[in-house]
Parts: C-alpha cells; sequence; structure tokens
C-alpha cells in the first residue's frame, strides 16, 4: 500500500493514484514513487519522450537535469523574477519530485509549469538537451481539468469533426470584432466580470481580421490544383494563423515558392494538432497527425516525393516531432517518421541564391531591417542561419542584427491570454530591444510572434512593423 494517507496528503491540483503500481511514461513506478498521474489518465501522456539521449519515460528524461544552471542565464521567467521554480532546472525538478512524491506544495507546482513559455531556449543552452518543454507539458496535463474547460473542448472537436463548422463561427466572430463590440466589452470590463480577462488580451491582439481564409483562396488557385501537376516541386500545408487570421501569409509564402522552386500543389489539410497537443488533449493530436500523414501519403503515391512546406515555425517545429506521438505504435510511428522527414519550414527552404537585393522602394519604405528568431525555429528546429542570409541579401547595409534576437517575445500561443502580466514583461524586453537598433521593420517567422509584436509596436514603437518573412519577400524582390 502507499505510505501516503489519502485524508491528510491532499495535493491540490494533481491527480494521483493510490494504487499499488502503474505505468508512467512508458515506464512502471510503485505508487509512492509516483504521484504525478494515474494509469487511467495514460491517455493523455506522451508514452515516451525523444530526447538528444535516446529514447526515455518521464521520469529519466527529467532526471537528466544535473541542476547546473545554465538554463537560468536564458530563461526569460527566471530572468524577470529571479524565481528558482520558475526557470528551467526548476521546473525539471518539480516534475520530478512530483513523480517521487516529494513535493510538499503542488500548488506551487502548478505556477511552475503554467508560466512556462515552452521556447526550448534552456533545452538550447543544456548540455545534456533536457526536453524541459515536453517534461513541462506532461506535467501540465496532470493537472486537474487541464484541456478540459468549455471553449478548449469545443474549438479542437470542432476544428477537428466540423472544420467548415469552425470556419463559420470563426467569420462570425470576425465581424462582431468589425462592429466595435468586443472592443467596447473590454474596455467596460465585461471580460474580467465573467472570469475571463485573457478576452479582451485576444480581441486587442490583432487589428485586423479577415474574413476570407487562406484555404478558401488556394483552393481556387488553378496551379495548386493536385490534379493539375505530375511533380510539383512542393506541397504547401496552410497553419491555422496563417490560414485563419494571416492569409496574406500564405498568399506570399505560395508566391515565393513558385518563384523560386517551381510549380508546387496545396496540400488542403487539417490544423496540425498542436494546439491540442499543447492543452492535453493528445488523443486528437494524435487523429489530426493521422489525417495529415494520410494525405501526404495519398499526394505522395500520385506526385512522387516533395517537400510539405509550413510558414509558421511552432506548427513546422511540431510537426517534425510527429513521431513522439506514436512512439508505441508500431503502425503509426514509421509512417509519422517518414512525414516529419518531409517537413520544411520556410525559414529554411526559401533558396538564398535566389534573393537579391531588394526593390529600392521597398526598401526604403521598410527603414532599418532586423530579424526576431522565433522560438520553434531557432530552439525548436536550429534554424539561425538561414533566414538571415536571404535577409541580409535583400536588405543589405540596411540589416541590423537584433540584439536578444533569439529571446522569446511572450507571445507563445495563448500564453500573452493567460499569463497576462509576465507575458507583457517578455514583451517589453523585445521591444526595448527592437527600439535600441531603431527598426522599421521587424521579420518573424512565427505567426504568434507576428500578432505579439505587431500589438506591441502598435502600442509603444508605432512607427515601426512587425512582417512574416514570406511577407518581406515577397514584397521586397525586385519586380520584373
Amino acid at each position: 500500500m502507499s505510505e501516503h494517507n489519502t485524508e491528510t496528503d491532499e495535493r491540490p491540483g494533481f491527480a494521483w493514484d493510490p494504487e499499488p503500481e502503474h505505468a508512467v511514461g512508458g515506464a512502471h513506478f510503485r505508487a509512492e514513487l509516483n504521484e504525478l498521474y494515474g494509469h487511467e489518465q495514460a491517455n493523455r501522456h506522451l508514452g515516451a519522450l525523444l530526447t538528444d539521449l535516446g529514447e526515455r519515460n518521464l521520469y529519466d528524461a527529467a532526471a537528466q537535469c544535473n541542476r547546473c544552471g545554465y538554463c537560468e542565464t536564458v530563461c526569460p521567467t527566471y530572468m524577470l523574477t529571479g524565481r528558482e521554480t520558475l526557470s528551467g532546472r526548476g521546473r525539471n525538478q518539480f516534475v520530478r519530485m512530483l513523480i517521487e512524491g516529494h513535493a510538499k506544495n503542488t500548488s506551487d507546482a502548478a505556477e511552475a509549469l503554467n508560466t512556462c513559455l515552452l521556447c526550448s531556449a534552456c533545452t538550447s543552452v543544456c548540455y545534456a538537451k533536457v526536453p524541459t518543454a515536453d517534461i513541462v507539458l506532461e506535467g501540465r496535463r496532470a493537472l486537474t481539468g487541464y484541456g478540459d474547460n468549455f471553449f478548449a473542448r469545443a474549438a479542437v472537436n470542432t476544428l477537428l469533426n466540423a472544420p467548415r463548422l469552425f470556419a463559420f463561427w470563426l467569420k462570425l466572430a470576425y465581424l462582431a470584432k468589425r462592429t466595435g463590440l468586443p472592443r467596447l466589452a473590454a474596455k467596460m470590463g465585461i471580460y474580467d466580470f465573467i472570469g475571463m480577462p485573457g478576452l479582451a488580451e485576444a480581441e486587442g491582439g490583432v487589428d485586423r481580421v479577415p474574413l476570407r481564409f487562406a484555404s478558401e483562396i488556394l483552393r481556387k488557385d488553378p496551379e495548386l490544383r493536385p490534379e493539375g501537376s505530375k511533380q510539383p516541386g512542393w506541397a504547401y500545408f496552410a497553419p491555422c494563423g496563417p490560414n485563419f487570421l494571416f492569409p496574406e501569409v500564405s498568399q506570399a509564402t505560395v508566391s515565393i515558392l513558385k518563384k523560386a522552386s517551381g510549380p508546387g500543389i496545396f496540400a488542403d489539410n487539417q490544423c496540425c494538432g498542436l494546439m491540442a497537443h499543447n492543452y492535453g488533449r493528445l488523443d486528437d493530436a494524435r487523429e489530426f497527425a493521422r489525417r495529415n500523414i494520410l494525405r501526404y501519403e495519398e499526394l505522395k503515391a500520385a506526385h512522387g516525393e516533395f517537400p510539405v512546406i509550413a510558414d509558421c515555425a511552432s506548427c513546422a517545429a511540431f510537426m517534425k516531432s510527429y513521431e513522439q506521438l506514436f512512439t508505441g505504435d508500431a503502425e503509426w510511428r514509421p509512417r509519422a517518421k517518414a512525414f516529419a522527414a518531409a517537413v520544411k519550414d520556410i525559414l529554411e527552404f526559401y533558396p538564398a541564391d535566389k534573393a537579391e537585393h531588394g526593390d529600392k522602394a521597398a526598401l526604403e519604405k521598410a527603414g532599418t531591417v532586423t530579424y526576431h528568431d522565433s522560438c520553434r525555429a531557432c530552439h525548436g528546429q536550429g534554424i539561425r542561419h538561414e533566414p538571415r542570409v536571404v535577409l541580409q541579401k535583400l536588405a543589405g547595409k540596411q540589416y541590423k542584427e537584433l540584439p536578444e534576437s533569439d529571446w522569446c517575445c511572450g507571445g507563445a500561443g495563448a500564453y500573452a491570454f493567460t499569463e497576462v502580466e509576465l507575458s507583457k514583461k517578455v514583451l517589453d524586453r523585445k521591444l526595448r530591444n527592437i527600439a535600441s537598433v531603431q527598426a522599421g521593420t521587424v521579420v518573424v517567422g512565427g505567426t504568434s510572434c507576428l500578432a505579439q509584436i505587431g500589438a506591441g509596436l502598435r502600442d509603444a514603437y508605432p512607427s515601426a512593423r512587425a512582417v512574416h518573412y514570406s511577407v518581406f519577400i515577397d514584397e521586397t524582390s525586385p519586380k520584373n
């Protein structure tokens, strides 16, 4: 029997199993050595983590952290607060202690896990490459009610099973935004009154919303229809950000791909599943992945090998990690690995030899150009050099390197809406660095960064603008 008394040893916020033995992250631990989650919750967790040191269960992955402290030099939340529990090593140790049953105050653990930006800067500087973001997500999935709120369930279920209905409801929300009523509700404090202050931040995060989505536009492009192409040089995968919020990004990506890499096709894909993955709905994330893998295999059978191009760094990084979703599945694991190998971020795929010095009028309008490394590009995919080569060729002497370019901007998906104060502090540091180089244009590769930095610039530094990498290339490339 467990040594813990369930009547007196309460651990708020986390579920734990008093049964003698159960599975954790692919391995078995006695109950007194695992209080993170119980066997009945196993479907909410990954079977194993694929780390630089090999395949590991959750406990072994967390135990790879030797508490050296290098992560603290790059962790935005630690640098802002100075709190050990809000650092990479602090979070890893909290998860380890929760598994061991040694954490005395699990509400503190919940705060540590929920405030992580998942930027993976800690992993980049770690000698063992401890996958802190994955470890944190495993911890979050053990939180009571995590991913089970009404809006999370409704959004994921509708996006998965009725994508056209999801698009319809989104357009209704965008129409409401255009009336100005959501802004009025924010000013009146209605969102605070109903206990959802993050909605005010979400409403104010984007100044313009589209009523035509990228997928609708691209389906009508005769040059992108699979049936009309024998050997495409690429397939465009429309992530949700460019599709539903920034369709101009999708259009620019397709435009520059056509010019640089020849004919291609539109994958006509579903959501990559990142939202479901990050918000505790792993079964849904796997189903999104399966459908995209099946679509890729169908197109591959008809057209042969081709790269799958995405233009949101977060989604590209997640699709490259699809194998981790299926570590215990002999059928789907190799198929996920093959799909992941075909995925390329536009940041790495666009050929530098196709870039020329930019159009004079466009560069004059752009002013000083700088580049913000989206976290899931630099830390998640190791993409740093390729976009800089292209931007330096396009902008020439107008390009200036951004101090702390690889520090998170505080967007991090929904983080800006759920951890409002911390997000603003992280963003403020980014804006100060942008101002230090007197940038007129900040080029980014992630749509969360595009929304977050764009909103920050409009408020604090309106003479500059944030622009997606694809859009900047399309705007500034010489006009023939």
